[in-house]
């Protein structure tokens, strides 16, 4: 009699996000709430409505251009999660995730930006720069059996990550559990409150 087979590990999607990025996000926050908040405690009349709309608005595009990016990535599939869309791709539909200008993937002909995978030209730059004095070394000690050992790669943060994902796409395409559709869904929890903030500011900037 046969034995099942043992079903497969499951493992901990792997995130990418910038830091810089979600520090830059908190510092902004806390000035947006040092400032609202003192336009409603202080304010009188319209003001501290103002103050308020302000807050509304400004909060969730700082946090959807700041702390909210990041993708995550599994043996199946990524998950993007841009400042207004959440994109999942199972790896059997994904063309290619690349680096140029900016990090994106392709998939069933449309292209999708990673927002939270942020390329610096002069990060490539100087990554560049120290391989290819690494490659210099190397050839200058490699004489023979007791030459220098070839020092790993040097790769930009953005390059790194995007290595990274394309690897998992490699391996993960033939998966059952990574066929399927690119799904997209918009993020109201972002766009309501920040039209709402907008819309209420700009009646009481007309109105005041």
């Amino acid at each position: 009699m046969s034995t099942p087979s043992a079903p497969e590990p499951a493992y901990a999607d792997r995130v990418y996000r910038s830091p810089m990025a979600v520090v830059t996000g908190v510092l902004i926050l806390a000035m947006i709430v040092w400032l609202c908040g003192d336009a409603v405690v202080r304010g009188v009349g319209v003001g501290r409505w103002i103050g308020l709309a302000a807050a509304l608005c400004a909060v969730p595009l700082t946090v959807a251009f700041t702390i909210r990016p990041a993708v995550f990535a599994n043996e199946d599939r990524m998950r993007v999660r841009n400042p207004f869309r959440v994109i999942e791709l199972p790896w059997g539909i994904v063309d290619a995730v690349r680096a140029g200008y900016s990090a994106e993937v392709l998939a069933d002909g449309a292209k999708y930006q990673l927002w939270s995978v942020p390329v610096s030209l002069r990060e490539r730059k100087k990554a560049n720069r120290s391989a290819g004095r690494r490659e210099a070394a190397g050839a200058g000690g490699a004489g023979g059996p007791g030459g220098a050992a070839a020092s790993p790669a040097v790769r930009a943060s953005a390059d790194k990550a995007v290595d990274e994902l394309t690897e998992l796409a490699e391996r993960g395409a033939a998966r059952p559990g990574a066929q399927g559709q690119v799904r997209v869904r918009w993020a109201w929890e972002i766009i309501v409150p920040a039209v709402a903030g907008a819309v209420l500011l700009a009646v009481l900037l007309m109105v005041g």
